[in-house]
């Protein structure tokens, strides 16, 4: 590997007298380009989800899973919320589920509580939009009834609740929660797709794509901006509510300034990928080009960046086209419909929850013809272990489908790939190499299965 350290001097200036200038070293770290192959051969540790057995055992959709420091396993089982695509992986979830039970399992497997129950009170579920275990044990749910974080403590009981600053918004699209290491906060990346939730139509177009910490210590959520990711250039949405749905007169004018508000990503435009390293930092990947950016904790600014000569694959004229004609293929299995662009209504009760006894709806949004990124990144997923490596997804032959797995070190080292199709990221890293991943069998019945990975990958 080929390291250089690059320094940008920043000028300050006194009254009466210039004063020295303070440099910020940035460390770029130049990988081998050649992969070194990594095999797959992860020892089985246990496996949750069968097609008959004890309430416990039976899994519905499998939405989240997360270890505690001890290796205790905990899977969020459910259902999924509505939502809508807006191109390559982006998507944004509207209609949301209170029908989520948390299920607890020791390092061994065994099955040791379960908690969660959809409700409008304290320490129930009502519309809960994202999950995080604490490396103590301790779960947080970000609950859009609620318009707050509820924390629950290792047993599973109600701690308290952390709300959000007035105007703050909980923003059902802003991704999944990854724990602070450290304990009291959760990230999250916003894809900076606009104003839904968030103050409507009226609000500023994004500038960027932020990573913030979300502190939870006290009565009310504290947000700090850890970086702010690139923001490729992007058009308005344009999209209008549909005329013939059954939504009341302000709830109407309410969802038609959300809507408006939004902006549509161009098909293969880079994501935002972000992983949480053990003492706190991060580490994230926000352009088309295999670059990996490290900020050390509470310093907001990139330190090293690790890169590997892979270059993006230009966007031509025919895979534009073959991309057009998926998803016309895909709209003729539908029936004609839009493609991914399902919004779901909901009649709430007064206290926010949903009414049970009111009639729910789904309905297609008509999306303006898509624009193309002018080429396709080199990295499709990122994901950080236990201990500090990173994993990170490549993209595979064709323009949307996965490719190898290369594991790298936030230090600069490169350890190896695994190639195609012999082992997914997984859906979760513990302690001791414990990693579990979401799987179907062959009867299309959800399980969790957790290996245990040789320490060379951890």
């Amino acid at each position: 590997m080929i390291r250089t350290l690059l320094t940008a001097g920043i000028a300050m200036m006194a009254v009466a007298q210039s004063a020295p200038i303070a440099l910020v070293a940035q460390e770029v770290i130049d990988l081998p380009g050649r992969d070194q192959r990594l095999d797959a051969e992860f020892e089985e540790v246990f496996r949750v989800g069968v097609l008959d057995g004890e309430d416990w055992e039976m899994l519905g959709v499998v939405t989240h899973v997360e270890f505690d420091e001890n290796g205790n396993l905990y899977i969020v089982d459910g259902s999924s919320g509505g939502g809508m695509s807006f191109g390559g992986d982006t998507r944004v979830v509207v209609g949301l589920s209170s029908d989520e039970r948390v299920l607890v399992f020791n390092a061994s497997g065994d099955f040791l509580r379960e908690f969660g129950t959809s409700g409008e009170g304290p320490g129930e579920f009502n519309r809960p939009a994202g999950f995080a275990v604490l490396r103590d044990g301790t779960t947080v749910v970000r609950d859009m009834g609620h318009g707050a974080y509820q924390l629950f403590d290792n047993n599973g009981a109600f701690l308290r609740m952390v709300r959000v600053a007035a105007g703050g918004g909980v923003r059902g699209f802003s991704g999944g929660l990854l724990g602070d290491p450290r304990g009291n906060a959760v990230f999250t990346v916003n894809p900076g797709l606009g104003s839904l939730g968030s103050g409507g139509g009226d609000a500023p177009p994004p500038t960027s794509r932020p990573i913030t910490r979300l502190g939870l210590a006290g009565e009310e959520v504290r947000t700090d901006t850890v970086v702010e990711a690139w923001l490729p250039p992007r058009e308005q949405a344009g999209i209008k509510v549909p005329g013939n749905i059954d939504v009341p007169g302000e709830a109407r004018k309410a969802l038609a300034n959300a809507l408006s508000g939004l902006s549509q990503p161009s098909v293969f435009e880079p994501a935002v990928l972000a992983g949480v390293l053990p003492n706190g930092g991060i580490v994230y990947s926000d352009s088309s080009g295999y670059s990996l950016k490290v900020i050390p904790p509470d310093e907001g600014e990139v330190t090293r960046i690790i890169r590997r000569p892979i270059e993006p694959e230009p966007v031509t004229p025919r895979i534009e086209k073959q991309h057009r004609e998926r998803q016309e293929a895909a709209r003729e299995a539908m029936g004609g419909s839009s493609v991914g662009v399902i919004l779901q209504s909901r009649t709430v009760t007064g206290g926010g929850g949903v009414n049970p006894g009111a009639s729910n709806q789904s309905f297609a949004l008509d999306m303006p013809e898509p624009t193309y990124y002018p080429e396709i990144s080199v990295l499709r997923d990122l994901s950080t272990t236990w201990d500090g490596s990173i994993w990170v997804r490549r993209r595979g032959d064709k323009p949307e489908s996965d490719g190898p797995i290369d594991v790298v070190t936030s230090d600069g080292r490169y350890v190896g790939t695994f190639p195609k199709d012999v082992t997914e990221i997984p859906d979760a890293f513990g302690p001791n190499g414990l990693a579990a991943f979401i799987e179907l069998d062959d009867f299309d019945v959800a399980r969790v299965v957790v290996r245990r990975l040789p320490v060379v990958v951890r």
